[in-house]
């Protein structure tokens, strides 16, 4: 279930339903013929069918599935997931009109429900959606496209490093065309899922409570999409009591995420460096985010140091974020760099109009920014890319590549008139 997990989708059956109805049925098939599938393929039985024959035989590429004879949708869904194999994209159709199940079963999984009655129309775009995703990124080898893997790290709280994880995370999605994940570890405050507007759900909590179930389909199941190449693992937990982990499940995260998508940004809270030293080791990248103060200078300093004692092979980048366009800063740029002994890499300007802006419209800042807000972001994705592509990663043309077409983007925005930056 799940759509950026379709590494192994042209080894199955490519369609499969199971409805409740002979109405359904003769509505389906057509369409399913228009798309080259079986009609064959269109069984009777509904949900409790479709866990009992998915129990023992290969899921399909795209799975119709009816929930009408169903009492507990949402938990049949989550029946049908344990015995449904990553990859599957599943189509739901109900007759319960309910807002709150539609945003439960999609964050269960499930691609799309269709409200019964449905139309032929709604059948052909749904299928037709799913196609696309099954021919998009994922489809391609996962040689053409090796994980690249970076931990986005702020040298203190407020400094800004979740705004760049999540903005970073939409860049390699959108523009680098990489099925991408964005694991937000501050179980406890993360914005991850916020910030897109997205509920958590329990994924995280769940793995972190129990680390021997994260495999393949716990990510799939456990993540939550925010569009086509992005999928989210955030987490808001019980403040009320602590909890405790030796980090064997972010190291299980990290190689699953590293199997099932092509780009995944951890949003690494500081104190995760000190307590699990292992988060940054399989990183090509760390993005070490910080503000021009006295106070993120000292901990840039330390967390520089840090890096090139517990990961030297790691590339790092120094990001410069929230720099007021005037003169009002606590510290100069010439004098942090003095202090830190190395340069910035990218500066980030304070806007606080556009922040407030995509916070209102829970999107990422790099998605609405333009102009001189929007290059920064396109220049850390390309330096994020390219980095991965020099350690000497297998596909690092193809790297590059994504890496050119960024640069090209960001001629294009540079490009933008000044009245329509504004």
């Amino acid at each position: 279930m799940n759509a950026p997990f379709q590494a192994r989708a042209g080894l199955r059956e490519p369609f499969t339903a199971f409805v409740c109805d002979e109405e359904t049925a003769d509505m389906l098939r057509p369409v399913a013929v228009e798309h080259g599938w079986s009609p064959e393929k269109v069984n009777m039985g509904g949900l409790r069918n479709a866990v009992q024959s998915l129990s023992v035989s290969a899921s399909p590429n795209v799975l119709f599935v009816d929930l009408s004879e169903s009492a507990d949708p949402l938990n049949d869904i989550n029946a049908l997931a344990e015995v449904c194999e990553p990859g599957t994209i599943v189509i739901a159709a109900g007759q319960v009109n309910d807002v709150r199940l539609y945003r439960d079963l999609v964050a269960s999984g499930i691609h799309d429900y269709l409200l019964k009655p449905f139309t032929v129309d709604q059948l052909r775009e749904t299928f037709a959606h799913a196609q696309s995703i099954l021919s998009g990124p994922r489809g391609e080898a996962q040689v053409e496209k090796p994980n690249v893997m970076t931990a986005v790290i702020g040298v203190r709280g407020g400094v800004g490093s979740s705004t760049i994880a999540t903005s970073l995370a939409w860049m390699l999605g959108e523009k680098a065309e990489r099925s991408t994940a964005l694991l937000d570890l501050d179980v406890h405050f993360g914005t991850g899922a916020l910030s897109l507007d997205l509920e958590p759900g329990r994924g995280l909590t769940d793995a972190i409570e129990n680390p021997s179930r994260i495999d393949g389909l716990f990510i799939e199941r456990a993540m939550v999409r925010a569009n086509e190449r992005l999928s989210v693992l955030s987490a808001e937990a019980p403040i009320n009591a602590p909890l405790v982990t030796d980090g064997t499940a972010f190291f299980q995260l990290q190689e699953e995420m590293k199997n099932a998508f092509e780009a995944t940004v951890i949003d690494l809270p500081r104190h995760m460096l000190i307590q699990y030293p292992h988060m940054v080791h399989d990183a090509h990248v760390a993005v070490v985010t910080s503000e021009l103060t006295l106070a993120a200078t000292r901990d840039t300093i330390r967390v520089l140091a840090w890096l090139k004692s517990n990961a030297p092979q790691t590339k790092v980048i120094v990001a410069a974020n929230r720099v007021p366009s005037g003169g009002a800063l606590e510290i100069s740029r010439k004098d942090f760099e003095q202090s830190i002994e190395r340069s910035v890499d990218i500066v980030f300007p304070f806007d606080a109009k556009t922040a407030a802006q995509a916070a209102k419209l829970g999107k990422p800042l790099a998605e609405i920014a333009t102009g001189k807000t929007a290059a920064p972001f396109v220049q850390l994705s390309n330096m994020v890319l390219t980095h991965a592509s020099e350690e000497g990663a297998e596909g690092g043309a193809k790297i590059e590549g994504g890496a050119k077409s960024l640069v090209d983007n960001l001629k294009s925005m540079l490009s933008k008139p000044k009245a329509e930056a504004a």
